[in-house]
């Protein structure tokens, strides 16, 4: 997988600026729980007072803070921290003393809060948190006439002490209240107060999701775009790879194979792409985030909920990976199976209605289907039961909390907001767990099809050129030389080629013919190097096309497989595939010298004739006759046909023979052919039998001296017509 992964380096800008992203869509998300609890903690409950520092304070509330405080230390930083209204203020005291006293604030007797930084600010509300709720206490007491200064310093030291014998978390929520009750005093609008909070933080609360919608979007946008570049390389570099690939190793993957690797393994990885930066970088920062905001702002307590809540998560999905990991392995192996028994069906499909073989060939496909239908099945189900899992273990865990903090909100050891913000980090937690139980989904099957992606990638081609590669001898243009070939084929126990030597000269055509398996296929096959030879060596002008560019070998060379192969385009396309500079005058004629012309022009669109996959909408010995003509159109030095005219009655043979011997009066002529009368006039035959060369010579000598090539010779053609020729 990561070696699949290292492919994102192209994308390396655009995977930061999502790392950026994330991290910004974490941190916002993780702060919206905190504007949660203080919408309610402070906004409703505490009316919009987030401390126990009062913004203004009345002359006679001021003496008796001063009585209700600890030291001298004490009352002289409260002292300092507040300026009288009748003295000169500053100018954010004025604007404070104008929204809290209103306009003729300079008539009242009262103090406002100086201008103090936040560490100043708590450090002070930790002084007045006593006072302000001893002052509360005394305001609300009616005090008799004519109380001794003894009895009012034995009230005022109870009112301290029941305040200080209070719970923290208590204490803090009474002396917000206290100072609430000391703004009406005041005749402060309290109302205002409270809906000035609630409606700037909840902006606050708006912009910050405003940011977590733009950086998710922003996200997935650049995270699709990533997964489709990263799909875009890595089939580039299998098809790169494949193209170079010899029929060695095409034989070992199969073709079924090497389409699903192309498309279904890599849309595996893309999908998981697009989940993963959400998984590796902002489930993890949620996941740890909230778990230490949890530990910051809530109640202890509840902490082992969150801890139960994981290890619950984590058994869940450990067991369903370890369930269900081997059936992923297999998945992939089930869709190439289906893959190859359809293309075959579907190639072979005349062959089946030939032989009315449908009902057997639907029970191969609907054996194959049905494994991986039931593979499937197994997966899904198994997965299937993951995300009801975890939602239940979520919303238990929800249960759980609302009932043991519900008993620590009624004890007056947590506030309703703290525990709401406790639930929300919880399900921020399980979420990310979610997200990481949907990434062990895609993860397996994603990993089996990196691990198979990674195999056609890293395979190297058995053929390849050499580092320093040698140039063709001119002198010896068009000669192809067998020295000693031999040749197996890989993993196979006997050689199916065995001492091979023959010439092939220019001007002149060589034909190779023998009985069926003889290896005569294979004989033409090792001069373009689809195979390597085993022993030996062949030697094209004059050098060693093991010594020699790949590139360089085939430009030399018009090869013409037994089966014509056409691609989907046009007749001209066609036969320029290898010639894409030929001139249309040149295009004619080769398909002239071709025998194509006659069906090309009883075309509507002669040459600009659509031409479907496959050539699908042409006969075979049209298709053969196409696929000559774009050999002749390449104009190369040497001309390979391998079993090229067996498609062609003898008429169209004979005169494509006779044309091409004009045409190609200079070049080297190499056929391959079961019909005796395709090459009674060529100027070499090279008998084989077995993989050995039995006989060698011209026709007549061979029908003279070789009886291998006159039996084959007899079986097709009589005696008189033979000796005729």
């Amino acid at each position: 997988m990561l070696k699949v992964l290292a492919n994102l380096k192209k994308s390396f800008w655009s995977v930061l600026v999502i790392i950026i992203f994330l991290v910004i869509q974490s941190q916002t998300d993780l702060a919206l729980p905190e504007y949660t609890s203080k919408i309610v903690n402070v906004g409703i409950q505490a009316g919009g007072i987030e401390d126990a520092v009062p913004e203004v304070i009345g002359e006679e509330q001021m003496q008796y803070i001063q009585l209700f405080s600890s030291g001298e230390e004490a009352k002289q930083q409260i002292q300092e921290s507040y300026a009288k209204v009748s003295s000169e203020l500053e100018k954010e005291e004025v604007e404070r003393a104008k929204q809290f006293l209103g306009e003729d604030y300079q008539e009242k007797e009262a103090y406002v809060l100086k201008k103090l930084d936040q560490e100043q600010r708590t450090e002070l509300a930790q002084q007045l948190q006593i006072p302000v709720i001893g002052v509360a206490a005394i305001e609300k007491i009616q005090i008799p006439e004519g109380t001794s200064q003894e009895q009012m310093a034995s009230m005022l030291e109870q009112s301290k002490s029941q305040a200080e014998n209070l719970e923290n978390t208590v204490k803090e929520q009474i002396a917000i209240a206290s100072v609430k009750t000391m703004y009406q005093q005041l005749g402060v609008n309290t109302d205002n107060i409270q809906n000035r909070y609630i409606l700037q933080t909840g902006l606050q609360m708006l912009g910050v999701s405003l940011i977590t919608m733009i950086s998710a979007v922003t996200v997935m946008l650049l995270s699709a775009r990533v997964a489709a570049k990263l799909g875009k390389t890595l089939r580039e570099k299998v098809f790169q790879k494949v193209i170079r690939f010899s029929n060695k190793e095409l034989r070992e993957f199969s073709t079924a194979s090497l389409i699903t690797r192309s498309t279904n393994d890599i849309q595996q990885i893309q999908q998981l792409l697009t989940m993963l930066f959400r998984v590796v970088v902002y489930a993890p920062i949620i996941a740890i985030g909230g778990f230490f905001k949890v530990l910051h702002s809530a109640d202890h307590s509840l902490v082992w909920i969150i801890a139960v809540v994981i290890m619950a998560t984590l058994f869940v999905i450990c067991i369903l990976f370890i369930i269900v990991m081997p059936k992923f392995k297999k998945l992939q192996s089930l869709v190439d199976g289906l893959n190859g028994v359809s293309r075959e069906i579907l190639t072979g499909l005349p062959v089946i209605r030939a032989f009315h073989k449908e009902e057997r060939e639907e029970e191969r496909f609907q054996k194959a289907n049905e494994n991986l239908r039931k593979t499937n099945i197994f997966v899904n189900r198994a997965m299937s039961m993951m995300m009801p899992l975890l939602i239940f273990i979520m919303n238990a865990s929800m249960i759980l909390v609302i009932w043991y903090g519900g008993h620590s909100v009624d004890e007056g050891m947590l506030q309703v907001g703290d525990m709401m913000a406790f639930i929300q980090y919880m399900m921020q937690i399980v979420m990310s767990f979610l997200m990481i139980s949907m990434i062990s989904i895609m993860l397996p099957r994603a990993a089996v099809s990196a691990k198979r992606i990674n195999e056609v990638i890293e395979t190297e081609p058995s053929i390849q050129d050499k580092e320093t590669v040698k140039a063709f001898d001119e002198s010896k243009k068009g000669m192809v030389e067998f020295r000693d070939v031999s040749f197996r084929y890989p993993d196979a126990d006997a050689e199916i080629l065995q001492d091979i030597n023959f010439v092939a000269q220019p001007g002149k055509t060589t034909a190779i013919i023998g009985s069926t398996g003889s290896g005569k296929s294979t004989v033409v096959n090792l001069i373009p190097r689809f195979y390597d030879v085993t022993g030996g060596s062949i030697l094209v002008d004059g050098v060693n096309i093991k010594e020699v560019s790949q590139k360089e070998l085939r430009e030399r060379i018009g090869y013409v497989p037994q089966k014509g192969i056409l691609f989907s385009g046009t007749i001209a396309s066609n036969i320029q595939y290898a010639n894409k500079v030929i001139s249309d005058e040149e295009m004619e004629q080769a398909a002239r010298i071709a025998q194509a012309t006659e069906f090309i022009e009883e075309k509507e669109k002669r040459y600009q004739e659509e031409i479907a996959q496959g050539g699908a909408n042409v006969s075979g010995g049209q298709k053969q006759r196409l696929s000559i003509a774009r050999a002749i159109a390449k104009n190369p030095e040497i001309y390979i046909f391998d079993d090229s005219f067996s498609a062609l009655d003898f008429k169209t043979d004979s005169k494509l023979r006779e044309a091409l011997k004009e045409q190609a009066k200079d070049k080297t002529i190499i056929i391959v052919a079961q019909r005796i009368s395709t090459i009674l006039n060529a100027d070499q035959i090279i008998v084989l039998e077995e993989g050995k060369v039995v006989g060698k010579g011209t026709h007549q000598e061979l029908m003279k001296h070789n009886e291998v090539y006159r039996q084959i010779a007899l079986s097709q053609l009589s005696e008189e017509e033979l000796g005729g020729e």
